[in-house]
């Protein structure tokens, strides 16, 4: 009783908008790393991808009241979360421009992450337009509450963040497994999420404008909202239909992998621009075989690509040869459950505090127990497994002292062009 419903919709806004960045960073980060690649060109600002980064944040914290101009904060109120939402559109504003500018005059490559990278900086834009409208109080008024606001939502989300951990997926997979994953099923799993995902959320910008409000139960035949309603539900029904595809493209590239008819990757099959694709696929458990010498932004690319006399990028290196062999046995901790009790103890301690100070005491129980076992259990139980502990206990010679086999077949590509200026 007498609890403040204006305070609770601050709270829950305060955590609501943020996170909304917090998931969409990543998959900034993600296109930031593939675009350059299929591309075949260096980040465009890199500098200012990243301070735009941190700058979008920041400001993430200080707009999440342009969900409540309905709900009587004034008009001071509603002028400062007006201009905080319109100067957001900065620093995504200047990411999008300087992924178009990566690609522009490139020689693009539509590889199925490629394919994702493109459609989240597309999609987001169009997410982006519709979400810096509620800067304008008068429109953001009008959309509170309807369906364009669940449209703009997940044209961010949708569009943005889960298209960018897809292309993600693509990307990574060999590294993370040794294999990629079909390409001719990972683009009938593009096209169809795409389709789908405009299907279902496109037309919800229009509902809204009619006025179709949220959180409703029903919608009356009178209302006049049953046709784009019907074509959002056949969109929903082509978004599962293509996550049946990358359900089936996973399960088949890894039978197939393990009958031996999906090849097993090398280090660098993208011929990517960055420190993991110097390891083998899949990632050895120690990582690299010695700490790598970093002297420029895409070290490895530069390693592989080099300026002849005349100022023409020429191919001076493979990537797969000049690639760590994964051969070495460095020493590695011994395997623990404690870490596992620890995890779980948190959430124990946060259900407590929400509905009952008994299951607190469980965790904090656990918590303590875990710290005290895990920081008592010794790092080097010959009996624990890992099985790389024998040799002088790992290896920490530098590159230098590691010769690759395919050094001569390095040195013999110095004549090819690279693929861009």
């Amino acid at each position: 009783m007498g609890a403040d419903p204006l305070l609770w919709q601050h709270l829950f806004w305060i955590f609501g908008h943020p996170e909304v960045y917090i998931l969409i960073l990543p998959s900034f980060g993600i296109v930031s790393e593939t675009l350059p690649v299929f591309s075949r060109k260096p980040l465009f600002g890199y500098s200012v991808i990243v301070i735009s980064g941190a700058a979008i944040g920041f400001m993430g914290w200080g707009v999440w009241a342009h969900h409540m101009f309905v709900s009587g904060l004034g008009p001071v109120g509603v002028a400062a979360f007006s201009a905080t939402t319109m100067f957001i559109a900065v620093p995504t504003g200047v990411k999008i421009l300087n992924w178009i500018a990566t690609m522009w005059g490139g020689n693009l490559k539509f590889t199925v992450p490629m394919m994702f990278s493109v459609s989240l900086v597309s999609m987001f834009t169009i997410g982006g337009l519709s979400g810096v409208m509620h800067s304008v109080a008068p429109a953001d008024t009008q959309q509170t509450d309807t369906y364009f606001i669940v449209a703009h939502f997940h044209y961010v989300l949708f569009g943005g963040a889960l298209m960018g951990l897809f292309a993600g997926m693509y990307y990574w997979w060999p590294k993370a497994f040794g294999y990629k994953l079909g390409e001719s099923l990972g683009k009938w799993h593009f096209w169809l999420l795409l389709a789908g995902f405009n299907m279902t959320f496109g037309p919800m910008h229009i509902l809204g404008l009619q006025g179709m409000a949220r959180r409703h139960s029903r919608y009356g035949p009178e209302d006049g909202f049953d046709f784009w309603n019907a074509v959002v539900s056949i969109g929903a029904f082509i978004i599962l239909i293509g996550m049946i595809v990358f359900a089936v493209n996973i399960v088949r590239s890894w039978l197939g992998y393990k009958a031996g008819t999906v090849p097993q990757e090398p280090a660098d099959p993208w011929d990517g621009r960055t420190l993991e694709w110097a390891i083998p696929s899949p990632t050895p458990e120690h990582n690299f075989d010695y700490v790598p010498v970093v002297t420029d932004v895409d070290d490895f690319w530069h390693k592989k690509y080099q300026p002849d006399a005349n100022g023409k990028l020429r191919k001076v290196a493979d990537g797969n040869a000049i690639a760590q062999k994964g051969d070495q046995h460095p020493h590695l901790p011994s395997p623990s459950y404690w870490p596992i009790v620890l995890a779980a103890a948190l959430p124990l301690i946060a259900l407590g505090l929400i509905y009952n100070l008994w299951l607190t005491g469980i965790g904090l129980v656990l918590l303590l127990g875990a710290m005290y076992g895990w920081s008592l259990e010794p790092a080097t139980d010959p009996d624990a497994g890992h099985d790389d502990h024998e040799d002088g206990h790992g290896d920490d010679h530098g590159p230098e002292d590691h010769d690759p086999e395919g050094s001569n077949e390095a040195e013999s590509v110095t004549a090819e062009e690279a693929p861009v200026d």
